[in-house]
């Protein structure tokens, strides 16, 4: 296997994973995100979405360095 190769099935997993990871943050703050374009969110939803992702993976990291 190329490592072209080998980075491009990496790229796709972690995509994969992010998108995961945001549709599990949306859920949890209450917002409906779509597979594909959410272009219609408010800045307030968007937002709580990011802010949520970014919480999660602060107490991942305090949960790791404990």
């Amino acid at each position: 296997m190329s490592s072209s190769n080998s980075n491009s099935n990496v790229k796709k997993e972690a995509k994969a994973a992010m998108n995961k990871f945001k549709m599990e943050a949306a859920s949890e703050v209450g917002v409906n995100l779509k597979e594909g374009y959410n272009g219609d969110l408010t800045s307030r939803q968007a937002g709580s979405v990011g802010g949520q992702m970014v919480k999660k993976m602060i107490e991942d990291m305090e949960s790791r360095m404990q």
